[in-house]
This record gives structure tokens, sequence and C-alpha cells, in this order.
């Protein structure tokens, strides 16, 4: 089976690509999952699902944009059972650390009769550098909920290695792994060290959830931010204030620290106006 391919499902999203990437420059197949790519994959087109998984041996599975969606569990309900009929062996599921839905997500991949891994993630790093909060720090600012509640924070680099370990590797199925950062830090905290990686102040500014879903809502529209405000209220009430053992359990080594991902994101150009 090791010459068929492994199946990443959003693939062009901030842990698919670079999963996908890391898989292939160890020279094995890949097949990239996402709207437009070669063997179309979409969530909300059931009808492309069975063509994706036919003939793979796994998939990396996210759920994009969140477990908490109306619909995603019974999605990915049927995606199981779509996986089982192909006889794919091997699913990994991409989690959010304290998220009520996301739970009820992994599971929905414990019960599929698949063998699994689960990857319980915490708050992403790159949130900085790719995605919704790069214009804020752009700023010099940083706008947050959660008063001074603390979040092991991890760079999304780890999530990678820990889901190409468990795809490629012996040993890792039926396992839980809650990947965190090394530290806990608040936002002030992660204000600071983007500060001394971009030689400019960052300043947190605290504000209500009520002032975050209106900043949602100018993005991306008053549903979006009903849902994501609603994870951030879950998720910001210091719940997930602890460090875990999951990256070094799967990989052998301690996760990278936010200050590295920050110098390393500062150097690349993450938080030039061009990027």
């Amino acid at each position: 089976m090791q010459d068929h391919p492994i199946l990443v499902i959003g693939a062009t999203g901030k842990t698919g690509h670079r999963v996908a990437s890391r898989l292939e420059a160890r020279g094995l197949p890949v097949r990239r999952g996402a709207r437009r790519s070669a063997t179309p994959f979409d969530w909300e087109a059931p009808e492309t699902w069975a063509s994706a998984l036919r003939g793979v041996r796994a998939a990396y599975v996210t759920y994009f944009p969140d477990l908490a969606f109306p619909g995603a569990l019974e999605k990915l309900e049927s995606l199981c059972e779509t996986a089982r009929d192909v006889e794919v062996e091997h699913l990994v599921l991409l989690s959010g650390r304290g998220e009520h839905h996301a739970r009820l997500g992994e599971d929905v991949v414990r019960s599929s009769g698949l063998d699994f891994t689960i990857v319980r993630a915490a708050w992403f790093a790159q949130n900085f550098s790719e995605g919704y909060l790069r214009d804020p720090v752009l700023a010099g600012v940083l706008p947050m909920p959660g008063g001074d509640v603390a979040e092991p924070i991890i760079d999304i680099d780890d999530i990678a290695d820990v889901v190409v370990t468990a795809l490629t590797e012996d040993g890792h199925r039926g396992e839980l792994y809650e990947v965190t950062g090394p530290r806990l830090m608040s936002f002030a905290d992660m204000a600071a060290e983007l500060s001394r990686a971009t030689g400019r102040e960052i300043r947190h500014i605290p504000i209500s959830f009520e002032e975050f879903h209106g900043n949602i809502a100018e993005a991306g529209g008053p549903f979006v931010a009903d849902v994501f405000t609603a994870i951030a209220r879950e998720t910001l009430d210091g719940r997930n204030a602890h460090t875990t053992d999951g990256v070094t359990r799967a990989l052998g080594r301690v996760p990278r620290d936010f200050a590295d991902f920050a110098r390393d994101a500062a150097r690349t150009g993450a938080w030039t106006s061009a990027a």
C-alpha cells in the first residue's frame, strides 16, 4: 500500500499545504484535496468525495472553516462512511483544543470503524502571520478578548510534523496527540514577542467579545462572526491554560517556542506590507 497516495484534505490551508509539501519532500505520492485541485475535493459537494478518496491508503482531514459550523459533523460522518466504503485504511483528524464541537467530531472519527489518529491543536501562531491577525499586527496592534488568559500557542510547523509522522510511521494509530507550544503566554506576552521580532511596537489592546464579534463581522459577515465569537468565548476562559506533551510524544522533541516562530516569520517578510 505504500505506493498508494495519501489524500490531504484542505491542501491549500495553513496546515494542509505544509503536510502535503512534507509528504512530497519524502518522495511519497500525495493527492492534494481542494476545490480546484486535479482531483477536486469540496466539503460542499459530497459527489467529489469518493473520487478523491478512492485508491488512497490514508487521509489527512481538516474541516474548513471549523467543526463548529452547522452541518460539519454530519458531513464528517458521511465522509467517514465514504472512506470506509472505498477502503481507506487510516484517517488523521485535525481537531481544536477545548472546543465542544471539535470533541464531537473526534467522536465521529473514533466510532467510524476506521483506524485513526487525532491531533488536537492549540491556538495557531501563524494566525499572526498568515491569518486574520496579520493586518492588525502590521498596524501595530493586537486587539483580542480574553483578558489575561494564557494560551500555549503552537507553531503550525509542529502540527504538520506530527501529522506527517502519524500518516507515515507505525505506532500512531488510535492515538490522541493534544499539541501545544512549550509555554503559556497571554496576548500581551505575544505582542511583546512580536515587538521584539519586528523591531517595532505591537500593542495588545484588550477588547470585549462584543467588540471581537464586530471586528469579525466586518470581514466575514455576522454569521461567521457568531460562530467564531462563540469559539472564542468557549476557549478563552482558562480551560486551555496548560501545556501538554503531545508534540514530544509524537516526535521525540520539544515544540518550537513562539519567539522562534516570530523571529523566523519576521526574517522571511511575513510582516511587510507586500507579503
